[in-house]
């Protein structure tokens, strides 16, 4: 048994200093991934936090671009009612301009025609003129 009690010595004396190193790692690991651990929380906390703001945010700015979009919305058919009696008028004075128009082609057809009658006229007298000398 010596040599049982020689191996198990020579592995306390090289396996055990290891063992032990290996335990602090894991200890210094551990306490470690507790802090991560903790900061993550942190995090996920402070994130769920700016979400739960963005969301009363996000429905603040909705009611505001709801009640933006009744409003502009009023003042349009606002605008779309006054331009209706606009156009109105405006085809009334079209409508009078049209009628202008034909009383001035009237008025120039009328002259064109006293000129004419009274060339006319003119020939006609040159006519018997000449017929009577």
């Amino acid at each position: 048994m010596d040599v049982k009690e020689a191996v198990i010595a020579a592995f306390k004396e090289m396996i055990l200093p290891e063992v032990k190193t290996l335990q602090q790692d894991v200890s210094e690991i551990k306490g470690v991934l507790s802090l991560t651990n903790k900061r993550l929380d942190d995090v996920n906390t402070h994130l769920v936090d700016q979400s739960r703001r963005i969301d009363a945010l996000r429905e603040e700015l909705g009611a505001r671009l709801n009640a933006l979009r009744e409003e502009l919305s009023g003042r349009i058919d606002e605008t779309n009612g006054r331009l209706g009696g606009i156009v109105g008028r405006i085809d009334e004075t079209n409508k009078r301009l049209d009628r202008l128009y034909e009383v001035i082609v009237r008025r120039e057809e009328h002259e064109q025609l006293s000129v004419r009658v009274q060339r006319l006229e003119q020939a006609v007298a040159n006519l018997e003129k000449r017929i009577a000398a």
